[in-house]
């Protein structure tokens, strides 16, 4: 039997980063043959992965990176357990390192491929499994490409990646902000125009029929009841839609006593208020047309146009909460 050194043993967890003991017994195992040793630490970190598959792996760290030429951005998740082995600093470095070499691909399948010191990275995940004793995996996987791109984390648990049009002095401003926008406030596209005429109307539906019930209760308690909105969204409210909305206004201030000479002044207000009341899954859903977080007085799409000739193309989020 091979006698095995302190410095063999340091050497391999310094490339492994096993324990000292599992180093020194993979070492035993291997009769000191250091490459041998190695796979003796990964068939550990296989059976580890094996037995965990079906743990539930909802901590880690979320890390974004963007190229140098900032026209390419990637968003990942490397997933464990346990909060405390999230915020391990060896873990978050490992999880940069990942995103690194993922930025370099264009699928999750080539990043799992890919190279990291000498085994790929899906080698690298169930060496860890093996090292940590908990289930590593990937668990978010985000590229975007754009001609500007701009970025956000927060707190390792939510990032984002927001793409403009073009880049210039305000561009790496409003991406940031437009990408605490994504982390904060739950957008899955873009504009109501996106939207799909089916979904809309189920979402109407829906939203009306739970409405509804909730009155019958309210009513019967004796409470004021919740409006009932006639539309959810902006895509709803056609020229003639807001046509009708401004004639039902009109008579409104015409019954109240208003003066028709300063309706120019109210009307524009009211309509605002209507479009609002109406457009409630735009703002739960649609980046650009939800009200901007720094200063809900405009829409994001309005914050972006104040601050250059850009427009945000595109956005990815990936999160652990």
């Amino acid at each position: 039997m091979a006698q095995i050194k302190a410095a063999q043993v340091n050497e391999l967890r310094q490339k492994t980063g096993a324990g000292m003991m599992d180093c020194k017994n993979a070492l035993v195992e291997a009769d000191g043959d250091f490459d041998k040793a190695i796979s003796v630490l990964r068939k550990k970190g296989q059976k580890i992965a094996e037995k965990r598959a079906d743990r539930d792996s909802s901590e880690g760290a979320v890390i974004a990176k963007v190229n140098d030429a900032a026209n390419r951005g990637v968003i990942i998740s490397l997933n464990c357990e346990t909060d405390f082995v999230s915020k391990n600093d060896s873990f978050v470095a490992m999880a940069h390192e990942l995103a690194a070499i993922a930025l370099n691909t264009d699928s999750i399948e080539a990043f799992l491929a890919s190279d990291f010191g000498g085994i790929t990275v899906q080698e690298k995940l169930t060496e860890q499994t093996g090292v940590i004793g908990e289930k590593i995996e990937i668990g978010g996987f985000k590229i975007l490409e754009a001609p500007f791109v701009g970025s956000y984390i927060h707190g390792n648990k939510i990032g984002a990646l927001v793409g403009l049009t073009s880049g210039g002095d305000a561009a790496a401003e409003v991406a940031k902000s437009v990408s605490m926008q994504v982390a904060s406030m739950g957008a899955t596209t873009l504009s109501f125009k996106d939207f799909d005429p089916e979904f809309v109307a189920s979402e109407t539906a829906a939203r009306i029929a739970v409405i509804e019930k909730d009155n019958i209760e309210l009513g019967r308690l004796g409470k004021p009841l919740k409006n009932v909105p006639s539309y959810i969204s902006r895509a709803q409210l056609t020229d003639a839609v807001i046509a009708e909305a401004e004639k039902v206004i009109q008579e409104e201030l015409k019954a109240e006593g208003k003066p028709e000479q300063i309706w120019d002044k109210i009307v524009p207000g009211k309509l605002e208020r209507f479009i609002a009341d109406n457009s409630s899954l735009d703002q739960e859903k649609c980046l650009l047309d939800q009200n901007f977080i720094m200063d809900d007085k405009q829409s994001v799409a309005q914050y972006v146009a104040s601050k250059g000739d850009f427009s945000v193309v595109s956005f990815e989020k990936v999160s652990l909460v």
